[in-house]
């Protein structure tokens, strides 16, 4: 994974923001839930959060903001890439209370980014939010400062560090499965 994890599921919901009217009943429960955290923007990691974030803000009437994802050539610590925001949003950023999403939140790395990245620039983070919350690595990342996290749907995920991965020690290959449906 992103953080440096390893995992055994792995999900790539890009897909979902093709047919805006199949997600809307999803994008429609987290912006209600973060409703309530009055932010003046809606930011998400670019791709699957830059999505759900701009679908956010304009349901909330918010501006909405982005980071862009730098990875290094090879990852080999944790939590390695970088969001930041582009220098017009870092320029807006100061004193404002900001919400921050993605579609899957795991670990949070993306969400951990921008966190990282609006704190940097003088922003306050009031909420995350994301459609599928897996495990609790991420949520523990954000309870620990204080910033509630809302969803849509929570499921169980095992997450190992490199060194304790148990499919690593069996021997088991990286598969990718694609689906056409």
């Amino acid at each position: 994974m992103e953080s440096g994890y390893h995992t055994n599921r792995w999900l790539d919901l890009d897909a979902l923001f093709v047919d805006q009217r199949a997600i809307a009943p999803s994008v429609d429960a987290l912006a209600a839930a973060l409703r309530r955290y009055d932010a003046d923007a809606i930011c998400g990691p670019m791709r699957g959060g830059a999505f759900l974030a701009q679908l956010i803000a304009s349901a909330l009437g918010v501006e909405f903001w982005f980071t862009e994802r730098v990875a290094p050539a090879s990852i080999d610590r944790m939590f390695q890439v970088s969001y930041p925001l582009p220098r017009a949003i870092a320029e807006r950023a100061r004193g404002k209370s900001v919400a921050i999403v993605d579609d899957v939140m795991s670990a949070g790395s993306a969400l951990r980014g921008a966190y990282g990245e609006l704190e940097k620039h003088g922003a306050r983070t009031v909420a995350a939010g994301a459609l599928l919350v897996l495990g609790t690595a991420g949520v523990d990342f954000f309870r620990d400062r204080d910033i509630p996290v809302e969803s849509v749907s929570r499921e169980n995920l095992d997450l190992w560090p490199p060194a304790e991965c148990r499919l690593c020690a069996a021997g088991m290959p990286l598969e990718r499965i694609v689906s056409n449906g």
